[in-house]
């Protein structure tokens, strides 16, 4: 059995057994690991890496629009700022610019670290049976 058979089990169920709010955050994560990796690539000038990545990364952007429950006003406000940071995204594919993904990255840091301070916030209201 090879390492990855078992690594792969493990995210599969992580997945299939994540709350919609986790998965928002392992969304979030993703972005960044892909942004991150996408850097190394202009980096290295690996062009195939860098837009895999920068790819992958506006997948989950795209996936993230898609899934904004637009009945909170909050929703409104992001919108504009995950479409900004598409075009963002397509914009360092192109001129190959770190600058404009490390700017990005910020954004969705900025945006996983607030999304896990309402996850805990929520926890911990339910613990306490607030709701």
């Amino acid at each position: 059995m090879s390492y990855n058979q078992p690594h792969q089990a493990y995210q599969q169920n992580s997945i299939q057994t994540a709350t919609p709010g986790e998965l928002t955050l392992m969304l979030y994560n993703g972005c960044i690991k892909f942004i991150k990796l996408a850097k190394r690539g202009i980096e290295n000038e690996d062009i195939e890496t860098k837009n895999t990545n920068i790819q992958k990364a506006q997948n989950i952007i795209n996936e993230l629009m898609v899934t904004l429950n637009m009945d909170y006003e909050i929703s409104h406000q992001m919108m504009p700022l995950y479409d900004y940071i598409g075009h963002q995204l397509v914009q360092a594919n192109l001129k190959n610019d770190v600058e404009v993904l490390d700017e990005v990255e910020g954004l969705v840091v900025e945006f996983r670290d607030t999304w896990k301070e309402v996850l805990k916030l929520n926890k911990q209201q339910k613990v306490s049976g607030i709701n």
